[in-house]
């Protein structure tokens, strides 16, 4: 499984019963401090596995790191809680690459394992299937507020608490209600990631704006005009696949805004569905390829 309809990781069969999962990713800092920047690009690489239905086994660090401008004990930090995160998944750190650069970058390369059987991909969902979103929307309008020094130390820990959230019990729940399909909420925003399931599916995905759930102090940050040029860019990208059955006022915004380390979209069986203890935020229905927002 590869770039065909543009999953979060790839998929190579080794056996019968056993099949790897690979992936890569890193992140320029969301956060001041480096512990937590290193937690939440550990666990935003750590997401597509888990958004594949499988479990993280091995990773490798991959840093960019300025040594003329910071000093290494910044690299111990971002490092220390990068590795923390992998721990919490029940992996193993085995080794990484580091080079010297004017831009500070830090991630993962992570190798999982899945039951051939149990992969779940972004092309799985079906008409009738409801939708989820494991975390709050507005995380790239916070980091904006973050990077520009105008977000309050608390919604600082706030939000990066939020983004260094394993999405693993969200992953092993959605496996139990045997899940049609899956993606994880990035770069993209909601609508960009949620265009590629709703394309490799064949469906439409309705969602409703009362119900997505958004960072309370985005919705400020977002009046003062704190928004990331990624949701514009996103917007010019993905608006026209996007019906807007109502007005969206403010809350537009939040349909594009990046995502670093959000939450997993989930497409469940209805009659599955029951008390999975995160919001519903749509479903999906016959289409072709598109988002409706209701």
């Amino acid at each position: 499984m590869g770039l065909a309809t543009g999953d979060d990781a790839g998929v190579y069969k080794i056996r019968e019963d056993l099949a790897l999962i690979q992936t890569l990713d890193f992140i320029t800092p969301v956060v001041d401090s480096p512990s937590l920047y290193g937690q939440i690009a550990a666990a935003n690489a750590l997401s597509d596995v888990y958004a594949m239905g499988g479990d993280p086994l091995i990773a490798l660090n991959v840093v960019c790191f300025p040594a003329c401008k910071l000093d290494i004990s910044v690299l111990r930090a971002i490092l220390e809680g990068g590795l923390s995160k992998v721990k919490e998944a029940g992996a193993l750190l085995i080794g990484g690459h580091s080079v010297d650069d004017l831009e500070l970058k830090y991630g993962l390369c992570v190798t999982g394992v899945v039951h051939p059987d149990g992969v779940v991909t972004n092309s799985g969902a079906r008409v009738g299937d409801l939708l989820f979103l494991t975390k709050p929307l507005g995380l790239g309008i916070v980091a904006t507020a973050i990077k520009g020094g105008l977000a309050d130390p608390l919604v600082e820990e706030k939000v990066g608490a939020i983004m260094a959230t394993l999405n693993r019990e969200a992953s092993h729940q959605m496996r139990e209600r045997e899940v049609h399909s899956c993606t994880d909420v990035t770069g993209f925003g909601l609508v960009g990631h949620g265009l590629e399931m709703a394309r490799a599916s064949g469906v439409t995905l309705e969602l409703e704006l009362d119900r997505l759930p958004i960072v309370e102090e985005a919705l400020e940050y977002a009046t003062m005009g704190l928004i990331p040029a990624m949701a514009y860019d996103n917007q010019a990208c993905f608006s026209e696949c996007v019906e807007m059955a109502r007005d969206p006022k403010d809350l537009e915004v939040f349909l594009y805004d990046p995502q670093t380390s959000g939450g997993l979209l989930i497409a469940l069986p209805s009659d599955k569905a029951q008390g999975f203890p995160w919001p519903c935020v749509g479903q999906v229905v016959k289409g072709d390829g598109k988002i409706r927002v209701v």
